[in-house]
């Protein structure tokens, strides 16, 4: 039973589960966080546009997460999601959960949050996540972090499929596709300002003659949702590619960021075979000839240039409002699937505009203690009798 099923009746029970889901992210995203390189970039204004863009989703997720569980049960997305082509993925998920929570400490401090009202709020976004995640996993688990640092979404017939479409590389076309992911991951964390969302790892998946296989997810890098993308991005020949990596003698983990830790560091020296892809909305997967590798790199790479002159001729504000409405944005995939993001408003800053202008002027998150003793994410306090 979910937390917000008992709501009604048992309030206390409700408390001390939602603060139970507190607790165990806040232990997790205080132990990632931890290893995360600096968050500011020169061109983007990462902590302020986090800051907004987490009281954005406090305020206003509860309610467009309960819009989409309406339309369809988290657990049917969860489920649906273990296809290519979408992005119900692992940072997504992660992050409809941590963005929200990390606005609840953006709002505590202002005596801006009541314990009535955060734990209906807490318990509905925490059990939707509880609820897409399981199933999404498929293995008892709910994040990578629980599953040693494993994540498999993709099924026997999908990794059947993209090890029957790749082929083995020689030198030449390992260095051709070192230089189109390359390419990829670079202009996907300018796209997405200065986030990993758009690229995601799975596995490891283990094959039966000792390689190891690491899917990589290219998505959404086409004309969006994202307004920018539309200006940039027009002249690009997919939206969505689906990478298959096949490595020998390389050991795999995945985080909860989609992030891959290899040994040896550098996993594509060890590219025995390789596959590209392009998903449809249905999930099949179009092969990619080798033979393209090089045109689209290179047209990725213009697109990039492009894309970097757009955001430099931003103001700071035009980064901060681009950059919340990509963590707003996380929750979208969710109502994509479930037939309902047009319904939504995505309009970001909305809510948090008694707070917008000092948040705007941040250039460093707050320090979070240190002290293991100390909770990372604040539990909800009981309520005066």
């Amino acid at each position: 039973m979910s937390a917000t099923a008992t709501l009604g009746t048992d309030a206390g029970w409700a408390r001390d589960e939602t603060n139970r889901w507190i607790l165990y992210h806040g232990e997790i995203a205080r132990a990632m966080t931890a290893t995360r390189t600096a968050l500011e970039s020169a061109l983007i204004p990462v902590t302020a546009y986090i800051l907004v863009s987490g009281v954005e989703c406090y305020r206003r997720h509860p309610e467009m997460m309960r819009t989409i569980a309406a339309a369809m049960p988290p657990e049917e997305i969860g489920a649906a999601g273990r296809r290519p082509g979408n992005q119900v993925d692992s940072v997504h998920l992660w992050s409809i959960a941590n963005i929200y929570l990390l606005g609840r400490q953006v709002l505590a401090p202002f005596g801006m949050i009541t314990p009535a009202d955060d734990i209906e709020r807490t318990a509905a976004v925490l059990d939707f996540w509880k609820r897409a995640a399981g199933p999404w996993r498929g293995d008892g688990h709910l994040q990578a972090w629980d599953a040693g640092s494993v994540v498999r979404p993709y099924g026997d017939s999908v990794v059947e499929e993209l090890v029957a479409g790749s082929t083995v590389v020689d030198d030449d076309q390992q260095t051709r596709i070192r230089k189109l992911n390359a390419a990829l991951t670079s202009y996907l964390f300018l796209l997405y300002f200065d986030t990993r969302a758009g690229y995601q790892d799975t596995g490891p998946y283990e094959l039966d003659d000792g390689r190891v296989l690491l899917v990589r997810d290219f998505s959404a890098f086409g004309p969006g949702h994202f307004p920018w993308s539309t200006e940039v991005a027009a002249d690009l020949p997919y939206s969505n590619l689906t990478a298959a990596f096949l490595l020998d003698g390389v050991r795999l983990r995945v985080t909860d960021w989609g992030t891959s830790i290899t040994e040896p560091d550098d996993y594509l020296a060890r590219l025995h075979a390789f596959g590209l892809f392009a998903p449809a909305h249905d999930g099949t997967l179009e092969p990619i000839a080798l033979s393209e590798v090089d045109a689209l790199a290179s047209a990725v790479k213009a697109t990039q240039r492009r894309c970097y002159r757009l955001i430099a001729g931003m103001t700071r504000y035009e980064r901060i409002n681009a950059g919340a409405y990509v963590y707003f944005t996380f929750l979208r995939p969710f109502a994509e699937l479930a037939g309902v993001a047009d319904d939504l408003d995505w309009a970001v800053p909305r809510d948090s505009l008694d707070l917008y202008e000092g948040i705007a002027t941040l250039d460093k998150l707050p320090e979070v203690a240190s002290d293991d003793s100390i909770p990372y994410y604040t539990p909800i306090p009981e309520m005066p009798a």
